[in-house]
């Protein structure tokens, strides 16, 4: 897309919360059990049967708010009425005009901030599944409804059009899924539908501050797939506006095979869904000890987490700079931040323990997360002392991953006994009297000869030498 042309997108993201029951019945909440199995009169929206609000899943929805910085206020709850087979009584319960969470705000990693206008709660409807050609519902032959999701608790979190870039979107929606992970909300597990995205993209001339025409983009299940559909709707719109077309305001359905949109139906509008107050329902007005109680459980943020992390890393007194971002942005959403800072509050040099997590330990992060963090030390310690070289430290280091087990037992059972630094030196000597052309050629300044004899030392030690000790001892010998 030329520069002309400046993309906006604001994201509704629809997450399950993670309750042990529905939001207005008994009936479980859980994902993969059998078809229509947990399933009750309330939820089927059979005659006489009363909605009770799960209180647990407000409880939920004002941890998000007040981690998004929002403004918990009292809500009502409306039904909105729809005709559509996933919802067995045709309409959904949902907070309309009046949510309980407004006006809040998500700070990204590279601080641009993205507005929060609202987090909602409302009820999911079934899952339909069309059976036939393709699975859309024009190749069907036949479908199928399962009620199991229908009733469980969703919390819809809808941003501001703030969003600028594809990237932006993907960065957005996996800094809000780690928030709502941290504060228990929910597993926000995007292959199993507890985290589901919606795209209104517009484009507008660079420059511009009035807002094009949008179209909401569904049916994106993975952040791959929402920065690949708001990439082609954006190229979509601009070749429309500029063969002389206009864009039309609808919903679009997302092919990932075909990686295109195409128009799914025409975007609905408020009046549409006919809003009027569930009259089943009394408004919820959380008191300000409720509020108090919420905020008193509040747990620490993936962006406090990175900026511990940073400090952490970067007080090692090395000199090498910060930590990169990315870095430490991949160590916090693996979960293996506080490997790391256990580590350095064991006395591990920091900025190893950063290399180690982010590299051997990233390769197995569900072992790495079990790893007790004084023992991970140990093995740095170790590294450090110049007891293993960093080629053993690694290779204990994936033992104590896959089996478990004590460092300095796993290094002494492999044969890493560090050489004392008589040995060591006899070595040196012995290869360096060896390979005299290739030592006068290092004593000359040639200093990729340098590997050459460590590579001897190794050799001769079967890998027990420490190459910076090597290195050392080569540099001494060198004058």
């Amino acid at each position: 897309m030329s520069g002309d042309w400046e993309t906006v997108v604001g994201l509704e993201v629809h997450c399950e919360l993670s309750t042990a029951t529905k939001l207005f019945c008994s009936c479980r909440n859980a994902f993969g059990d059998e078809p229509n199995t947990n399933v009750c009169p309330v939820c089927l929206g059979l005659p006489g049967s009363l909605p009770v609000l799960n209180a647990g899943a407000v409880e939920l929805a004002m941890r998000v708010g007040d981690a998004l910085h929002c403004e918990i206020r009292p809500s009502i709850f409306h039904r909105k009425n729809y005709f559509y087979p996933d919802m067995p009584k045709d309409y959904q319960i949902s907070q309309y005009d009046a949510p309980i969470n407004v006006a809040g705000w998500l700070e990204l990693a590279d601080g641009a901030r993205v507005g929060i206008e609202r987090a909602h709660l409302e009820e999911d409807t079934g899952k339909t599944t069309h059976v036939g050609r393709g699975g859309r519902i024009h190749d069907a032959t036949e479908s199928l409804v399962d009620y199991n999701r229908a009733g469980v608790p969703l919390l819809e979190i809808v941003s501001a059009p703030d969003i600028r870039s594809a990237e932006q979107a993907r960065v957005y929606v996996g800094e809000l899924r780690g928030i709502l992970m941290a504060t228990g909300a929910s597993d926000a597990r995007m292959e199993e539908g507890s985290l589901r995205v919606d795209a209104n993209v517009s484009v507008r001339p660079a420059g511009s501050a009035d807002l094009g025409t949008r179209a909401e983009i569904k049916n994106m299940n993975s952040l791959r797939s929402l920065g690949r559909a708001i990439e082609h709707e954006a190229e979509r719109q601009v070749a429309l506006l500029e063969g002389g077309e206009t864009v039309v305001q609808e919903t679009r359905h997302w092919n990932e095979a075909e990686g295109r949109t195409s128009s799914l139906r025409s975007k609905e509008e408020a009046y549409d869904y006919r809003y009027f107050p569930e009259p089943d329902l009394l408004p919820v007005a959380p008191d300000d000890a409720w509020v108090s109680r919420v905020r008193a459980t509040a747990t620490t943020l993936p962006a406090e987490r990175r900026a511990q992390l940073a400090t952490a890393a970067a007080a090692d007194g090395s000199g090498d700079g910060e930590v990169p971002a990315g870095l430490v942005a991949t160590l916090v959403e693996l979960d293996l931040d506080g490997l790391v800072l256990g580590a350095i509050d064991a006395g591990a040099d920091p900025r190893l323990a950063v290399n180690r997590a982010a590299n051997e330990a990233a390769a197995h992060p569900d072992a790495a997360r079990k790893l007790d963090a004084g023992a991970f030390a140990a093995v740095l310690a170790m590294e450090t002392s110049g007891r293993l070289s960093a080629t053993q430290a690694k290779t204990v280091l994936g033992v104590m991953l896959e089996e478990g087990g004590d460092p300095a037992d796993i290094a002494r059972a492999r044969g890493f006994e560090g050489l004392s630094e008589e040995a060591l030196a006899e070595v040196v000597d012995s290869v360096l009297a060896a390979n005299p052309e290739e030592w006068q050629r290092y004593r000359d300044g040639d200093p990729k000869v340098s590997q050459y004899l460590v590579g001897q030392v190794m050799r001769e030690t079967r890998g027990k030498a420490n190459g910076k000790a090597v290195m050392a001892l080569l540099a001494a010998r060198k004058g």
